[in-house]
């Protein structure tokens, strides 16, 4: 199975990355995602189905730490289904631990329900029988720290007390936008995980822990010099933003903006980007509840924008608003989709109220 493509998805708490994490010590080549309850599981699996029909080739699609409701599980086996009828060679496995998954476990064999261990531990046994497995030494114990914290065990105290920093050192991290980023954020904190495993067994570990959560995370971000943890996670997204402009440019009324999602603290990172990309003339975030922060460096009124686009305003290079009817997505090509949608029939309006104009 070691030319085999898994794609695996994942919940977004520690017991979810940490199955991520136990994955990567196989041979397989591995795309990873990570969801939330709610539309957030669909949008996701029909981006691992898009990209599993892009590439043409044999996967496995891994899910952990999450349930499907009655209706997800059968509209993916039907999906995975047709792949198949295809001549695609596709296989589904599902392990979790929630009681909520059982009528969808009790009707398919590629969902595997167990609610005595959590979805860590599930995978770790699972992929120890099934899969090659190059097991760092540290990986067992790791698994009953995850399994304690998970489930509660409190009468588990050395393993409770770690899992809690452990489980905090997700919950926390927020520096990186899993939407815009999902690969690097998914990256970091496998990464810190990576990190805080090497705190296992310290006299005091989960303190010890506790005190060098802030120097772990700077760590990731700090390249050739230092800085504070927001300038250095200022840098870091303003060049990956750079990286994105191809797929993340938009055009109004001739401007060159640039569309991100839910990065947040625009006054800092949107100006950040046009200092280092002068050639946009603004920047634009959505946040989750369709809030909208533009900034502009002289560029353009982005005040008029925020009024043309929201009835929102503000000054000529830091304006906002609120756009009405936004639908919350999980993917930013949707995103963009509605944006340019409102962008389109924002320059149409203008367009005919500039030809009455004349005429």
């Amino acid at each position: 199975m070691n030319n085999k493509t898994i794609h695996h998805m994942s919940h977004t708490d520690l017991d979810g990355y940490s199955c991520q994490l136990i994955m990567k010590y196989t041979p397989y080549t591995l795309f990873n995602y990570n969801a939330n309850y709610g539309a957030e599981v669909k949008q996701t699996l029909e981006l691992v189905l898009q990209n599993i029909k892009a590439e043409d080739k044999s996967a496995t699609i891994l899910i952990t730490d999450l349930n499907l409701n009655a209706d997800e599980a059968k509209w993916l086996n039907s999906e995975v289904t047709k792949l198949n009828e295809n001549k695609k060679d596709i296989t589904l496995l599902l392990l979790d631990h929630h009681a909520t998954g059982e009528e969808s476990a009790n009707k398919y064999d590629w969902y595997f329900l167990d609610t005595a261990r959590c979805a860590t531990k599930i995978t770790y046994d699972y992929v120890k029988k099934h899969f090659e497995f190059d097991e760092p030494k540290w990986m067992e114990q790791f698994v009953n720290i995850v399994n304690a914290v998970d489930l509660w065990k409190m009468n588990e105290r050395e393993n409770f007390e770690y899992g809690k920093v452990c489980m905090r050192l997700i919950s926390e991290t927020r520096e990186l936008n899993k939407i815009m980023f999902a690969k690097q954020d998914n990256e970091y904190k496998l990464d810190l995980l990576l990190e805080a495993v090497k705190y296992i067994g310290k006299e005091n570990a989960p303190i010890v822990l506790d005190e060098s959560l802030h120097m772990i995370k700077k760590n990731f971000f700090k390249k050739d010099h230092d800085n504070t943890l927001d300038n250095l996670v200022t840098e870091y997204v303003v060049k990956l933003l750079g990286e994105a402009k191809g797929e993340k440019t938009i055009y109004y009324k001739g401007y060159r903006g640039f569309l991100s999602y839910g990065v947040g603290n625009t006054s800092i990172i949107g100006n950040g980007f046009l200092l280092a990309y002068p050639e946009y003339d603004f920047i634009v975030d959505i946040s989750y509840r369709g809030t909208l922060s533009i900034r502009a460096n002289n560029g353009v009124n982005v005040a008029l924008i925020s009024k043309e686009w929201t009835g929102g305003g503000g000054h000529p290079n830091a304006a906002g608003g609120r756009i009405i009817g936004f639908k919350e997505q999980y993917r930013y090509d949707k995103v963009k989709t509605q944006i340019e949608k409102i962008i389109n029939e924002k320059e149409a309006i203008a367009g005919e109220l500039e030809y009455k104009k004349e005429s």
